[in-house]
């Protein structure tokens, strides 16, 4: 029973850096790197001497191989000695440790996503361009963040345009796609019965038990500062503006998004969004407005959840759309928002004061539609249940309960929602469960989940083994010593 818990140790690990790799080609696609001539010495690209002295740090503890060589190819994929190399180099400057990493175990990782992919595409698993774009925007959105601007972005993915960097983001992120799902529909069939999880979990020696981490379920009051009528018609009179400047003076509606459009993900590239479906991820209203007009007409303004649009048809192809819009928010008053403020400062103070409870509280207040009928009541997104584990919540959320006790109500802590609007919040925990060893009745779902992966865990190894056999796999004699996990030289 040792092998099972440290199966499963050696698979989350796994996980973690299967996911790590996958993003190491989402930022190196086709980037240069330092390379090993064949004579072991390293070539210098024109890289900053910071990052030089990161692939020097990185490459030369290992073994010396010959320059952008084959190591393996699977399917119709090719793995280059620069893919590991870009790996180690990525590991170590995003802070994670490469000690015991060896190129053994990427090449392992790096020929099993192959595989992956090579086989989503035999079994025609298809992915929209629509579901890749605002994974791609997002990431741009936060590369800009980081680096300051997206020409110093493009600079330094050694890329000559926004453009070419946004084609390879793409790719590499419909690759992930493809493997994540191609991996789901491998176990989507995976079920376990009661008797196994009872099984599993007596199997394993009392003193080798599991410890769950301690838990807290937490309810929130969010008060948002009133967006008044008047602010509504002035964003209103705006986007109208807009409007009869493109259709009455033959303004061009993709510069006025770049000019004016709030929104991140679009505004650089004036306003469009690509394959927009009717079964879309975007809100009701904006495909509601995409697929009531023909190219080149331009809708009255309207709003969603995000704000209010203008949105003009650019292009119909069969039942996808592509659209170009304007985002804008409504103006808040510092008198709107310090009326907010007091609002919740009022409650709080109700609330200690035994006044009123918390529940009943949210109930009639709290402007947050998604728990106020819960009495504020938080839903854990992992899991979908109301605890949340302490050490893997999110960061900012763990911060605001960690040091409540139950029943504790929280001080004031102002948030910014997604136009970038100050909301106010108060939270509590309603109930804590401490640290402890795995109990069979207390913690049955934990357990079961456990035993289910371990089941998930067994059918893609089998999986892998079968698909390894019919797969063309052809491994370099540089890494044909290597001990892998699965049968990738087909001994």
């Amino acid at each position: 029973m040792q092998l099972k818990i440290m199966t499963l140790k050696s698979i989350l690990v796994n996980k973690v850096l299967l996911t790590f790799i996958l993003l190491v080609q989402v930022v190196t696609y086709g980037q240069e790197v330092m390379a090993i001539d064949s004579t072991g010495v390293l070539k210098r690209n024109p890289i900053d001497d910071e990052v030089t002295k990161k692939v020097q740090d990185t490459l030369l503890p290992f073994k010396r191989y010959k320059a952008e060589g084959v190591s393996a190819v699977v399917g119709e994929y090719v793995i280059l000695d620069s893919d590991i190399d870009k790996s180690y180099v990525e590991l170590q400057s995003t802070g994670v440790s490469i000690e015991g990493v060896t190129r053994c175990q990427l090449m392992g990782k790096l020929m099993e996503d192959k595989l992956y992919i090579h086989h989503a595409k035999q079994d025609s698993i298809l992915i929209s361009d629509a579901e890749i774009n605002p994974q791609v925007d997002q990431l741009i959105q936060y590369m800009v963040s980081e680096i300051g601007s997206e020409e110093k972005v493009v600079s330094y993915y050694r890329k000559n345009t926004m453009a070419e960097l946004r084609k390879d983001l793409f790719q590499v992120k419909k690759d992930i796609e493809l493997a994540n799902r191609m991996q789901a529909k491998v176990v989507e069939n995976v079920e376990i019965t009661p008797e196994e999880v009872r099984a599993f979990f007596f199997a394993i020696p009392e003193e080798e038990r599991p410890f769950f981490s301690a838990e807290v379920e937490v309810a929130q009051i969010v008060v948002e500062p009133e967006i008044t009528e008047k602010a509504k018609t002035d964003v209103i009179n705006k986007l109208n503006q807009l409007r009869e400047d493109v259709l009455e003076n033959g303004s061009s509606f993709a510069t006025k998004a770049v000019l004016y459009s709030k929104d991140p993900g679009s505004a650089s590239r004036g306003g469009l969004y690509e394959g927009i479906t009717r079964n879309g991820p975007m809100a009701k209203e904006f495909k509601d407005n995409a697929f009531s007009l023909l190219e080149g007409e331009v809708s009255e303004p309207f709003e969603t959840d995000f704000g209010f649009h203008i949105l003009m048809v650019d292009k119909i192809k069969g039942q996808e759309v592509d659209v170009r819009h304007v985002l804008l928010f409504p103006e808040v008053s510092q008198e709107v928002i310090d009326a907010a403020k007091t609002k919740i400062d009022t409650i709080r103070s109700s609330i200690v004061a035994d006044s009123i409870s918390f529940e009943v509280a949210a109930r009639l207040y709290s402007d947050e539609k998604e728990t106020r009928n819960n009495g504020g009541q938080l839903v854990n997104p992992a899991t979908f249940d109301t605890k949340f584990d302490l050490n893997k919540m999110d960061p900012a959320l763990s911060a605001q309960v960690y040091d409540l006790m139950e029943g504790e109500v929280s001080k004031v802590y102002t948030d910014r929602d997604r136009t970038g609007r100050s909301k106010f919040k108060i939270l509590t925990v309603t109930k804590r469960f401490e640290e402890h060893q795995a109990d069979y009745a207390r913690d049955y779902e934990k357990i079961k989940e456990l035993a289910l992966r371990e089941k998930q865990i067994r059918a893609i190894e089998f999986w892998q083994e079968e698909k390894i056999l019919e797969t063309y796999v052809n491994v370099n004699e540089d890494y044909r010593d290597c001990e892998y996990a699965s049968n990738w030289v087909k001994k």
